[in-house]
């Protein structure tokens, strides 16, 4: 199959590491730009069990590349749900009150900026959306979110098992990882890579086939695989890793609810900060992907009326046909489909 030949980084690469409020060894990772940066920072968010380096997948024209050709000043923020950093339990809870503000007023320290801008993806997005809806990102003035946020909807099926099947299996293991597809360390994990081959034919990806199982219930469920080239189809077995039941439990919690519910008592997370006026200033822009099989694009709806009754006319909401979750970042028409839209409303005065 010919491979569509890969534009050389324009840009350099540094890792800045800070610490969480709770002490965890975290970091970003800071891509300049080779002409300069006049637009300011923007700092990208990752979700469960993969990391920054999701939002630079094997495609001619990345996210990362149209921002820094756009100007932008691009960070790459690796959370305690990185697997780029050292693996436990977690919940949203902790990534929005321990690690999203330490590493915003880190940008603005290296910086030297004012306010930046964010762009977060499921899990990242709706931890980093309770942070800002509770008043702990001030800076952040525009905050572009795909595919989830304050209100998570998933289709039935994934109800069902979240409710049901999820409690059993964590009786078995504390997590699950899509390199058990490699090689299971315990009995627990080639059981589970069993059933996994068993139930998911959709592709020769083992691992593709694993998040599937990890993510929800589809076939596959994080992405159209026709949205994907083969390069990236096969970059991605090394781009997932362990996502603790701690989540899931939360998870399950949520969507029980229609919103998002702190879980630990964090006196700075109100119970009800999906339902109440948020504490930011900031302009929210919401992208679903239309196809999207984790959590449907009537998430983004809910989040986006929800925020509109404040401020009516401030926010906005892109509903994007033939997508679904990851692909709108790292599908093969991404760059023509996609990241035309997020630079415009960037561009687009708050």
């Amino acid at each position: 199959m010919f491979a569509e030949p890969l534009l050389e980084p324009r840009y350099s690469e540094e890792v800045v590491p800070f610490l969480s409020g709770d002490g965890r060894a975290l970091h970003l990772v800071h891509l300049r730009g080779f002409e300069g940066a006049d637009k300011g920072p923007v700092v990208l968010v990752h979700g469960a069990g993969v990391r920054g380096n999701i939002f630079r997948a094997p495609v001619r024209r990345t996210v990362v590349d149209a921002l820094i050709d756009d100007g932008y000043d691009v960070w790459l923020e690796n959370w305690r749900a990185s697997i780029d950093v050292e693996p436990g339990d977690w919940t949203l809870d902790q990534a929005a009150v321990l690690d999203h503000p330490p590493a915003i007023r880190t940008v603005l320290e290296k910086t030297g900026a004012d306010t930046v801008k964010a762009i977060i993806h499921c899990q990242g997005s709706t931890s980093f959306t309770m942070a800002a809806v509770a008043g702990l990102l001030p800076e952040v003035d525009l905050i572009l979110s795909n595919a989830v946020s304050l209100h998570p909807v998933v289709p039935a099926t994934a109800r069902w098992k979240l409710r049901y099947v999820a409690p059993l299996v964590s009786h078995l293991t504390s997590y699950l990882d899509p390199q058990w597809a490699f090689e299971g360390p315990t009995r627990t994990a080639r059981m589970l890579t069993r059933v996994v081959r068993a139930t998911h034919h959709e592709c020769d990806n083992l691992v593709c086939r694993w998040t599937s199982f990890t993510y929800g219930t589809g076939f596959p469920v994080l992405w159209r695989h026709q949205n994907l080239n083969s390069r990236t189809h096969d970059w991605l077995q090394d781009e997932f890793g362990p996502v603790p039941f701690s989540f899931f439990r939360q998870m399950e919690r949520c969507v029980r609810a229609g919103h998002l519910v702190p879980v630990d008592g964090f006196r700075a997370l109100p119970e009800d900060l999906g339902e109440r006026a948020p504490q930011t200033d900031a302009r929210f822009v919401f992208f679903a992907g239309e196809e999207n099989r984790c959590f449907l694009a009537e998430s983004q709806r809910r989040s986006f009326e929800h925020l509109e009754r404040f401020h009516p006319g401030r926010h906005a909401l892109h509903v994007l046909p033939g997508y679904g979750h990851l692909d709108v970042f790292m599908g093969k028409h991404s760059a023509q489909d996609v990241f035309p839209l997020i630079l415009s409303e960037l561009d687009r005065p708050v």
